[in-house]
């Protein structure tokens, strides 16, 4: 079996297995959790972890166990990623803070799961894995690779919803998302920490503030989120140039990547170092 099949279905059926058992017994495993435990966001993290199981197998049956961390992003520089983020998501907090109330009902469940275990698991398992070894490890172009996970990162987002506008409007920015958090993983030379930590810190900073209910947010909510977006956007392209590294995604990465890049080790397929 050739390398790109073998990658196609490792990872599409250790997610799907993840995806659809998830669905299936996430709240009764977490509430099990939560009677030993008896703290709900903690159990809530606990769960999330067992239940990506599939996928840490999935990526074990796909490469050696000594690069575990490398393919999933694992092992870029952390400081670096934190940096980044706090500058792009600024706008979110200074806007936030001047045009919203403190979010007074603000607890400890709210950052586990809605912050901590939300921007985590999220970003390691749909972009870390899903996106990240359809994209590294085969010949699927950016495209080809990122529409199945921006459209499922879609879909979980949907039960925010309450009306069919709502629905769509939230589908839309999460699908979105989904795709220029994907090219983030790509330009960034596979860290994912970049990607936690943007999550992490534009999650909290909705949390802090009583922003919105629901991902789609109100006019100024989304005017300072799309300012964020937009940093992340250009001063990643700043970076690159600074940096003298040529952008990954062009033309010849778009929808397939030449047969010639199957005689690369998987490990040199990239042309970018993790930071």
């Amino acid at each position: 079996m050739d390398r790109t099949r073998s990658v196609l279905l490792i990872t599409l059926f250790s997610f799907a297995l993840y995806f659809f058992i998830d669905d299936l017994y996430f709240r009764t495993v977490r509430g099990w959790l939560n009677e030993g435990i008896q703290q709900f966001g903690i159990s809530h993290i606990l769960a999330y972890a067992i239940f990506g199981i599939p996928i840490f197998v999935g990526v074990l049956l796909l490469h050696p166990k000594k690069n575990f961390f490398e393919v999933l992003g694992l092992n870029g520089s952390f400081p670096k990623a934190v940096i980044f983020a706090l500058i792009c998501t600024l706008p979110m907090f200074i806007g936030y803070a001047l045009f919203f109330n403190f979010n007074s009902e603000l607890s400890w469940d709210d950052i586990f799961i809605g912050v901590l275990a939300a921007a985590f698991f999220e970003e390691l398992y749909f972009r870390g894995f899903l996106f990240g070894q359809l994209y590294r490890y085969s010949r699927l172009g950016f495209i080809l690779s990122v529409f199945l996970g921006a459209l499922l990162f879609g879909l979980v987002h949907l039960y925010q919803s309450t009306d069919m506008t709502e629905l769509l409007l939230i589908f839309l920015i999460t699908f979105i998302g989904g795709i220029i958090f994907a090219w983030m993983f790509v330009e960034w030379g596979y860290n994912i920490w970049v990607h936690i930590c943007l999550h992490l810190f534009m999650n909290l900073s909705w949390e802090l503030f009583a922003v919105s209910e629901n991902a789609m947010g109100s006019t100024y909510a989304n005017v300072f989120r799309l300012i964020t977006v937009l940093l992340i956007i250009i001063l990643t392209l700043l970076y690159k140039k600074k940096k003298g590294i040529p952008l990954e995604i062009r033309k010849r990465t778009i929808w397939l990547k030449h047969r010639n890049w199957m005689l690369a080790e998987p490990e040199t397929q990239t042309t970018i170092k993790p930071n």
